[in-house]
């Protein structure tokens, strides 16, 4: 009898429990973060779990309370003690950003571990990069590898990526380019720009898998169209020697242009190569000289040597054979 009793108060308490919780949840979903807090702090005061967590949530991200990550931080604590995931995902993050507390790698690594073991792709993403950059951890590619495929195995687009960065540039494992292109296959699927450029790359440069020009410009527009300079730099380029595409010297010098405004030294020495050519362009000595100088000032040598071709040749300046000499001689050092 006694021991049927005992169940039974158990079974109320729990019920209790969970309607307290329940309220906190209601409040919380129709945005009364007030309400939410005062439900969520009586169940979580009594250990539950999940009020633990999402009283972490409302104080890290400022939900109708400034935002106090030291609370978040004990409320994480006591959730993650029990064993909830996403709440040692969280420590491990707040450990590394210094958070509501000292930041600590060594632990920040811990919690992660916690979480990876339980599944949690991102916590083994980040325990992988921790490997990686020796952050808490001696650096140790293979378990980065180890943790970087449990992540991307389940989808995870920057551990696809940095599989891929790995296997490309053989940090800890034999250069395997066949590998690297499928795993940057998978992220750029995914829309991982990182992905995506690398794989125009490997296309050009035949790494595992046969050169193709025309795949490789498809990849390169596609990031230069997402503002990355290097692959308009790069889009420009092909444009403009007919690889993978027929010759247009009208968009690669859009291309370039859209590069060079972003600080790409080459589209900038480029768009002068072109105005002072007239290629896709009226020939123009003044912007052709523009553009080499931004690129010269850079301490790009062609530009530079180009800028004394210019004053050596009078185009589009009066000739100066001084200046020539000083810009031979920059782009000679």
């Amino acid at each position: 009898m006694l021991q049927k009793a005992i169940l039974s108060l158990s079974f109320l308490t729990t019920l209790v429990l969970g309607a307290i919780y329940d309220n906190g949840v209601v409040a919380y979903e129709r945005g009364d973060y007030k309400t939410a807090i005062e439900w969520f702090e009586r169940a979580a005061n009594q250990g539950d779990v999940d009020a633990q967590f999402n009283l972490g949530v409302i104080y890290d991200n400022a939900l109708g309370v400034e935002q106090d990550y030291k609370k978040a931080f004990k409320w994480f604590e006591k959730a993650a003690i029990q064993g909830n995931v996403k709440a040692q995902y969280n420590l491990g993050v707040m450990y590394t950003n210094a958070q509501g507390v000292e930041q600590d790698y060594k632990k920040s690594a811990e919690w992660y571990e916690k979480a990876a073991i339980q599944g949690d792709m991102r916590a083994q993403y980040n325990l992988g990069a921790m490997y990686v950059n020796a952050q808490g951890l001696e650096r140790d590619y293979k378990e980065a590898i180890k943790w970087y495929e449990k992540a991307a195995n389940q989808g995870l687009v920057d551990a696809q990526s940095s599989l891929g960065f790995i296997y490309k540039n053989a940090l800890g494992v034999e250069q395997d380019y066949k590998k690297a292109f499928s795993w940057y296959e998978k992220a750029a699927i995914q829309g991982n720009v990182k992905a995506q450029y690398n794989l125009g790359t490997m296309y050009i440069n035949a790494q595992g898998v046969e050169q193709d020009y025309k795949k490789s410009f498809e990849w390169f527009e596609r990031v230069a169209n997402q503002g990355d300079a290097d692959a308009q730099y790069l889009t420009g380029l092909m444009y403009y020697h007919a690889e993978g595409v027929e010759k247009d010297y009208k968009k690669a010098m859009e291309w370039f242009e859209k590069a060079a405004n972003q600080g790409s030294i080459k589209a900038q020495h480029n768009l002068g190569v072109m105005y002072l050519n007239a290629q896709g362009v009226e020939q123009d000595y003044k912007k052709a000289m523009e553009w080499y100088e931004k690129a010269a000032t850079q301490n790009l040598p062609k530009a530079q040597y180009n800028i004394g071709l210019i004053y050596k040749n009078g185009w589009g300046v009066e000739q100066d054979y001084k200046k020539a000499f000083e810009w031979f001689e920059k782009a000679a050092i």
